[in-house]
């Protein structure tokens, strides 16, 4: 999947736009100008505590990813492996593609602290996308192929990184570039809801309760910049990854 990349001038166009509807309603606490957002970010930057709760979510938002990556390729093996499996699994996926991501939080907070909420959330919107992108990979491999390799009595872990790896690292690559972005959208949307102390969800309801749009803003802002550094990072590891595959 190619990236579509982001143009300067799209993007001083949009601050411009911004400006200008924000000057044409003139009220701060209905749309704040964008200087104003940048303004008190550099001030929240400058607080002792900002750091600790961008790594608070950003922890509990990347250990659900990865938890759901590693679960996602494991049932995608299985069921490439077993039809039943594949038969089994495929309401489960489905059920959680399709349910609201407020229900499962509802449901959640029975269940768990909302110090959890976030991990178990995104664990949840990834794991789908994951399994459902490692699984089209297996099964696009070549059958000719792999009944050429069992001919052959080529190793399993042989066959693993000469023929299903290649074959499924660009599926994989591109099913992560979804599920990065939904990752942070629905943990940072169980964190508003469940307000686990010193997360940035926390921060958002707070400057909601207290009608602070400079505070609401800039948070949002900080999310943006956060997600886009960790989707950034991960796909820098997978093209790493998936280079080094192709070497073997």
């Amino acid at each position: 999947m190619k990236h579509t990349s982001v143009k300067p001038w799209a993007v001083l166009l949009w601050l411009a736009v911004w400006q200008l509807a924000s000057m044409a309603v003139g009220k701060e606490i209905l749309l704040v100008s964008p200087w104003r957002t940048l303004t008190r970010l550099g001030e929240l930057v400058m607080e002792p505590a900002f750091w600790g709760t961008v790594a608070y979510t950003l922890s509990r938002i990347a250990l659900g990813f990865v938890l759901a990556t590693l679960s996602g390729i494991l049932l995608a093996a299985l069921a490439s492996w077993k039809r039943w499996i594949r038969d089994l699994l495929s309401p489960l996926m489905l059920t959680v593609k399709t349910v609201p991501v407020a229900s499962f939080i509802i449901v959640a907070l029975i269940w768990l602290s909302s110090k959890k909420l976030s991990v178990l959330i995104s664990f949840l919107m990834v794991l789908p996308i994951i399994y459902t992108s490692v699984l089209e990979g297996i099964l696009s491999c070549s059958r000719e192929l792999l009944e050429m390799a069992q001919v052959f009595r080529v190793p399993t872990l042989r066959r693993i990184f000469r023929l299903y790896l290649p074959m499924v690292m660009p599926f994989f690559r591109s099913g992560c570039s979804v599920a990065l972005g939904l990752s942070w959208k629905s943990g940072v949307a169980a964190e508003v809801i469940g307000m686990p102390v010193g997360s940035i969800g926390e921060r958002l309801q707070q400057a909601k309760v207290y009608l602070d749009t400079r505070d609401l803003f800039a948070w949002t802002l900080v999310i943006i910049c956060v997600s886009l550094v960790f989707e950034k990072a991960v796909l820098f590891l997978l093209k790493a990854l998936e280079r080094r595959v192709n070497r073997i």
